[in-house]
């Protein structure tokens, strides 16, 4: 689900080189589209943490794929019906209904995680769903590329929507909530479980349990640290494309393939995040062993980042990217971590929480990085995402992991 939702959304970002001459917009209005997503992405962070816990990831993750594969229909279908401003403000209503629509994914994902699994094996899970992002994010420039070159933007754009009809179907067929409820978990399996938190989850999340969680100085820490390590995530996962274009003067074809390196590196470094997160976790337990990977990987990613706008070579530049892209991927799985072991009955929510900090890093920096890449100023761009990544490192030596939010 979240590679494909990754395809989805860097979509868009490819497709936005044919996009501006075709339909005469601006990279700034292209900015203000992928804007939109990530707007609607931020302000349902929370509700769809709250739902998820009281609806339960059955039903959510079902909402998720129609709105997801109606939202981008409608997105090819919009240009054949409107033009100019019209045309804008469609696509930027359906953007954010997208981003709407695929907000809860992450914290719903999270109350599954801790469902289904024992609490040393949480970043393990978590870096290997992020390891699935990163490589729908790598697959996205060559994929879409490739297809608006022969078919045109639009009907690249619905190639990436409907592979996920069959697997949500998948999901409505297959998917629980908790292991209790499957018919193929065998009671050894639960027993290995412990009956765990599949029965504690707070189904009755309210007014004061938020109040609670939103007071709590770990969580509202933890959501700032994601929030500045966010900026550098989406410069790299938003910008790359054009950035090999505009500046490094790459073809479209040749930027497509070249923007895979930073994302696939992304997976990797997520997918080894979580396997490193998980033997810390068991060796130092959650507050030092979750804190280690970010403490480490945050300074050195915005070290590379800001050497790399500085290379004299445009593959060197390239491989810094690669490189730091795949650093800031290795801390997802003690984000997450972080946010479960805090959370515990209310992860979902608090997921949301955290995850709403993450989406304002796009917020924030959608629009800073258009306004600044529009006037050809990258490497001030770059500069930014340093100071963010620094910032983010910093915010962890407050977290304690190890603390409950209704300890």
């Amino acid at each position: 689900m979240g590679f494909l939702e990754y395809l989805q959304q860097r979509g868009l970002t490819v497709a936005a080189e044919r996009m501006i001459p075709d339909l005469h917009f601006s990279q700034m209005q292209i900015g203000w589209l992928e804007q939109a997503f990530v707007i609607g992405y931020a302000i349902f962070q929370i509700p769809g943490g709250v739902f998820g816990q009281r609806w339960g990831a059955r039903s959510m993750f079902t909402i998720i794929g129609a709105v997801s594969v109606l939202c981008i229909v409608a997105t090819v279908i919009a240009p054949e019906l409107l033009a100019g401003t019209a045309l804008f403000l469609v696509l930027f209503l359906l953007q954010f209904l997208l981003g709407v629509g695929q907000a809860p994914t992450f914290p719903v994902s999270t109350g599954v995680f801790e469902a289904w699994f024992q609490p040393h094996r949480w970043p393990l899970v978590q870096g290997i769903q992020t390891l699935g992002l990163g490589f729908g994010g790598a697959l996205a420039p060559p994929f879409v590329a490739a297809l608006m070159t022969s078919l045109g933007w639009q009907k690249a754009l619905l190639w990436t929507a409907l592979p996920a009809i069959p697997l949500y179907l998948c999901w409505v067929w297959y998917g629980r909530n908790s292991p209790r409820e499957h018919s193929a978990v065998s009671d050894s399996e639960l027993t290995l479980l412990g009956g765990t938190v599949a029965e504690q989850i707070n189904a009755q999340v309210t007014l004061k349990d938020l109040r609670v969680i939103l007071a709590d100085r770990h969580v509202l820490l933890l959501a700032f640290s994601y929030f500045a390590m966010n900026y550098v995530y989406y410069l790299l996962g938003n910008w790359c494309f054009l950035y090999l274009v505009q500046e490094r003067h790459f073809s479209v074809p040749e930027s497509g393939w070249l923007a895979m390196a930073p994302p696939i590196a992304a997976g990797i470094g997520a997918g080894a995040g979580g396997f490193i997160a998980s033997a810390l976790f068991v060796r130092f337990g959650s507050r030092r062993g979750l804190r280690l990977t970010p403490l480490v990987s945050l300074p050195a990613a915005g070290l590379l980042l800001l050497a790399a706008v500085h290379a004299p070579s445009a593959y060197a530049a390239i491989a810094m990217l690669t490189a730091c892209y795949g650093l800031i991927e290795l801390t997802e799985g003690s984000f997450w971590a972080a946010a479960m072991t805090i959370g515990r009955r209310n992860t979902m929510a608090v997921g949301g929480v955290m995850n709403t900090g993450g989406s304002l890093g796009g917020v924030v920096g959608i629009p800073i990085v258009a306004y600044l890449s529009g006037h050809g100023a990258w490497n001030t761009s770059f500069l930014l995402g340093t100071g963010f990544a620094l910032a983010s490192a910093a915010a962890w030596l407050l977290i304690d992991a190890g603390r409950a939010v209704d300890h």
